[in-house]
């Protein structure tokens, strides 16, 4: 039986398209016989995940040591270096430590007190530089999006040049009247982070406050912490860019509420407000004073890029991208004695897992078109890694047609189903699905969309760029166990060990999930490379490329 996914989104343009991509699936049963088993995996997991590796910070003697790792495994498989003869892509990395000493977040005004960090606030440089000054009145700014296409301005045109915005994370919520209002419960761009600091400094803002809740965040301030409360990787700032922002920060719904009430001004009325059409920015006569220093270093990062050649004479310049990062935070702040981010779900498994694919790539029959492996750096500090490369791709006069990206692969057994963050954007979606159901699987749907991890890994930089892409994993059906169990592991994950130095190595990991999306990322991998037609962006999809995907001569 086909997923709901293909219920819903097959209509005849499509349903011809999916046909002609089934009668390359067949070319996808070679390269299934070369079995991804769990102990390769378990092999380079091991390892990756190690102290050795010191948590594999970019740019660190940890991340210079994983990456010669991958390159070293892809060269003993017998694939051909991606760059130049090389397999490492530079990455130009501005890695920026802020000295926590001299931080200085007071309000003044309408309130007074200071913010600790980072009990209260995270706050870091907007950019690559010493010192960060910023002393201006604060704006409540609501969401702080400018969306013409769901007719919604939270700016209405007020000047907020040379203010400090505090704005709500994730989209204005769809209503009764408009279910579909932002994406409905689904998050849309507009919901991240990144354009809420992106649209502050197109504003001409000089420092930026979103406002934490786990609940919008999906993710606990223990989280913020761990992610930002220590060195920022930046890629260079391009000089056609707006001024950057003095400085962007966290602040928790606590210390939020407090600092506003001081002003008389109450959050969740303003968040109510904020929820409508109507909502106009509120100056709070809040000032707020926040100075600090950090320590930079412009450092070199690299992305280990190996290819398969395909062997179709008018093909072999098009390439399937499959990509994984290998980064994670490196030594941190310390939590129950341990200062280690060794990330073995994440992302130590995702390169473990596609280590395994491109081994039975390289033996598997010639394909038409190449393949190309991509083990990114730097995508916990905001995708740098991949953007890098999908703006500066390594193939000459090559042509990315598509991007598997693999991402927190299962640890926890074999499932009936799976995840796959932007199934419903392009073809991709209902040509896996025809892939993967005769072996009784099927692609479910996001089970929090409102958490938008469409925008969070890696295969959002390819999509940015008008490749279509997804990102394939484990859904939480999990055989053997009862209704209900992978979310409860799942969850389990996201409160104690995501981001955090408890997200270690195990030797109670069951790899045989892995193995089995190894093997469905391969078989997917080969028919794409192998098929007579090329995924396509559906419709209405926000990044759907608006010219040819042709890396220049």
């Amino acid at each position: 039986m086909l997923s709901t996914l293909m219920h819903n989104s097959l209509d005849s343009r499509l349903m011809r398209f999916v046909v002609a991509f089934v009668l390359a699936m067949a070319a996808a049963a070679p390269a299934a016989a070369q079995r991804i088993t769990p102990n390769e995996i378990d092999g380079d997991l091991r390892f990756l995940a190690s102290d050795l590796l010191e948590g594999r910070a970019p740019a660190t003697r940890g991340g210079e040591l994983a990456t010669a790792y991958i390159a070293s495994q892809l060269r003993s498989a017998g694939i051909e270096p991606g760059v130049n003869g090389s397999y490492f892509q530079r990455v130009p990395i501005d890695v920026v430590t802020v000295d926590s000493s001299s931080m200085r977040v007071t309000a003044s005004g309408k309130a007074a007190g200071q913010l600790r960090f980072p009990d209260d606030v995270v706050i870091w440089a907007g950019s690559a530089v010493p010192s960060s000054v910023a002393h201006a009145e604060i704006v409540f700014a609501g969401y702080g999006v400018t969306s013409p296409e769901y007719k919604w301005d939270d700016f209405k045109g007020v000047d907020v040049k040379g203010k400090i915005l505090l704005v709500l994370v994730n989209d204005p919520p769809a209503t009764a009247k408009e279910p579909t209002l932002f994406g409905g419960k689904a998050m849309t761009y507009y919901g991240r982070w990144t354009y809420k600091f992106e649209e502050a400094e197109r504003r001409g803002a000089v420092g930026a406050l979103v406002v934490h809740t786990t609940a919008t965040a999906s993710y606990p301030w223990h989280t913020v912490v761990a992610s930002w409360a220590t060195p920022q990787r930046m890629l260079p700032r391009d000089p056609s860019a707006p001024p950057p922002l003095g400085f962007r920060g966290w602040i928790t719904d606590s210390a939020a509420t407090a600092l506003l009430a001081h002003a008389g001004l109450d959050l969740a009325a303003l968040r109510r407000q904020a929820d409508t059409r109507a909502f106009r920015p509120v100056n709070t006569g809040i000032t707020l004073d926040v100075a600090f220093k950090s320590t930079v270093q412009h450092l070199e990062s690299k992305n280990v890029v190996g290819v398969i050649p395909g062997r179709g004479k008018s093909l072999a310049h098009q390439y399937v991208a499959l990509s994984a990062h290998w980064d994670h935070f490196g030594i941190g702040p310390k939590v129950n004695g341990d200062s280690i981010y060794n990330g073995a779900v994440d992302n130590a498994s995702g390169v473990s897992t596609l280590l395994a694919v491109a081994r039975a790539a390289a033996h598997a029959p010639p394909m038409r078109r190449s393949l190309v492996f991509v083990f990114v750096t730097a995508e916990e500090a905001g995708l740098l890694g991949s953007q890098w490369f999908a703006e500066h791709p390594t193939m000459r006069g090559g042509d990315l047609v598509a991007d598997l990206n693999m991402d927190v692969v299962t640890v926890l057994g074999r499932v009936r189903d799976l995840n796959v963050l932007g199934a419903d954007k392009s073809t991709l979606g209902p040509m896996l699905a025809h892939l993967v159901a005769p072996n009784g699987l099927r692609i479910d749907p996001d089970a929090h969309p409102e958490a938008g991890h469409f925008y969070r890994s890696d295969h959002f930089s390819f999509a940015k760029a008008g490749i279509p892409a997804v990102s394939i994993g484990a859904g939480t059906n999990y055989v053997g166990r009862p209704k209900g169990w992978g979310v409860q592991q799942e969850d389990d994950y996201t409160a104690h060990r995501y981001h955090q130095p408890a997200d270690n190595y195990s030797s109670d990991f069951d790899l045989s999930g892995a193995a089995q999306i190894g093997d469905i990322v391969l078989r997917f991998a080969t028919a794409l490379a192998n098929s007579p037609v090329l995924p396509s962006w559906n419709a209405n999809a926000e990044f759907k490329a608006d010219k040819p995907r042709t890396v220049p001569e």
